[in-house]
């Protein structure tokens, strides 16, 4: 999950530091430094809205399969214990898991929200998740061909991570920690959202049959199917 695109981010697996280095808890006092980054996107589907709501619904069927490589245990009948893999910079390295609720939808409107772990404590950092995702079938005269439809999935994410740091990254600028937190979650953010979203798309396709993946695979090429960035209130 590591980006190799600014200079801070090293090899994890020549820096992890051994348990014994790890922070302490946020229970014990030691200061959180907060990172934030807000995304929006849109991820388009080559197919009625019905269809595409009737896919996402069921995620209990698609959600570990397209998430993949990442390790995903479900939590309940709509919650699910993410392990995002292991990323950092300066030095120091986590693994976060956190625990997410897909919330059913309303009216073509999907949520994702943080929830609890069941037994189990973050090791120095808080993750606060929250998106949103809204189904808008594309108007006639915006298609191409008005025999296929498209169906446009916009979303908007809010990410906060907290973490506690060793006295090594305390002792370093302050400015120096924030900025580079903040461009590490922007890239993870990248990174991770265009994968999965590749993920749905080929697999959503993939259900409906040989013609609709062909059609999605043609189609990319030509449109954009998906993209990624920070809302206008963020830099770029």
């Amino acid at each position: 999950m590591q980006s190799s695109a600014n200079s801070h981010f090293t090899n994890a697996q020549d820096t992890s530091l051994c348990p014994g280095d790890a922070p302490a808890n946020r229970q014990t006092g030691d200061r959180l430094y907060w990172f934030y980054t807000q995304f929006e996107g849109v991820m388009e589907m080559y197919a009625e809205a019905d269809a595409v709501s009737n896919y996402l619904d069921v995620h209990q069927e698609w959600f570990r399969r397209c998430a993949a490589p990442m390790q995903v245990t479900p939590l309940g009948v709509n919650g699910y214990d993410l392990t995002i893999g292991k990323f950092g910079a300066l030095g120091y390295y986590v693994e976060p898991k956190i625990g997410l609720e897909l919330v059913p939808q309303r009216d073509r409107i999907y949520r994702i929200e943080t929830i609890p772990i069941p037994n189990y404590t973050p090791p120095g950092y808080d993750v606060e998740f929250r998106a949103t995702q809204v189904l808008e079938p594309l108007a006639l005269e915006e298609l191409e061909h008005p025999g296929y439809p498209i169906t446009r999935v916009s979303w908007e994410l809010d990410l906060n991570v907290g973490v506690v740091f060793p006295k090594f990254i305390r002792s370093l600028s302050p400015n120096l920690i924030q900025r580079t937190g903040d461009r590490l979650i922007k890239q993870i953010v990248k990174q991770v959202s265009r994968r999965l979203t590749c993920k749905v798309q080929e697999d959503f396709h993939d259900q409906l049959g040989c013609e609709a993946l062909n059609q999605y695979h043609h189609l990319r090429k030509t449109r954009t199917s998906f993209a990624c960035f920070p809302k206008a209130s963020q830099e770029s």
